[in-house]
């Protein structure tokens, strides 16, 4: 596995010895380094990466501030001489925190740390199955992930909406939300889980126009479905 990566810190000399460590890391390749984390941030949504060492005290946007930003996909370490910054680190999800001065063992097992973590995120994308079974009308169907529009929850009750069909079995809401992969299907509402691939438009009272049906956020959910969305978006 190879990782791609870039350097974001306003120290040039902090730089040169990421850049070195970076180099001694077999399966790291360096994409840029920034010294401006504006400009780091406008690069990244052109050109993603995989991980990024980044400072956090720096002019204009510090390094929490731009990790929030970052896409989805991309992991953080964070790189800094201020040892109080650790706890923040977690907040956003940061892989690991690395102590100025930075010496090369630690570098090298955050790094595995971010190996290890897009291993484990590979081996979970190919083992993903493709369909589930339920019960209904008295047998079991196998129903095509990729076929789904959206569920709906009915009491005890919920009714899978495909394209062309649906099906309703005794199943709730949670045991659902469980069985389908989070990164295929998002709920919405309490009676909703979409495939957020299938959505025809989105009007702006937060009405999600799908199949046949009109299915609007609510405030629970929105903050989440703005996230996704924002990740979408054509800049």
């Amino acid at each position: 596995m190879n990782l791609s990566c870039i350097i974001v810190d306003d120290e040039p000399l902090a730089i040169k010895l990421l850049e070195n460590f970076v180099e001694r890391t077999p399966y790291l390749t360096l994409q840029a380094s920034y010294t401006d984390s504006v400009q780091a941030l406008s690069e990244l949504r052109e050109n993603p990466c995989n991980l990024i060492f980044l400072d956090i005290q720096m002019p204009d946007l510090d390094g929490m501030e731009l990790s929030r930003m970052v896409p989805a996909e991309t992991r953080i370490i964070f790189t800094t001489a201020f040892k109080q910054y650790a706890f923040d680190s977690y907040e956003v999800n940061a892989l690991d925190f690395l102590l100025k001065p930075i010496r090369y063992n630690k570098f090298l097992a955050a790094a595995e740390k971010a190996k290890e973590w897009f291993g484990m995120k590979e081996n979970a994308t190919s083992n993903k199955p493709s369909s589930i079974y339920i019960k209904a009308d008295g047998e079991l169907r196998q129903i095509n992930l990729e076929k789904i529009l959206y569920v709906q929850g009915m009491k005890d009750y919920v009714i899978f909406q495909m394209e062309n069909e649906k099906y309703i079995t005794h199943l709730t809401m949670t045991a659902v939300e469980n069985l389908l992969d989070s990164s295929h299907f998002m709920r919405i509402h309490r009676s909703y889980i979409i495939a957020p691939d299938k959505i025809k438009s989105i009007d702006k009272n937060n009405c999600v126009y799908i199949g046949n049906e009109i299915i609007h956020v609510t405030d629970a959910y929105l903050k989440k479905f703005n996230e996704y969305l924002n990740s979408k978006i054509a800049k």
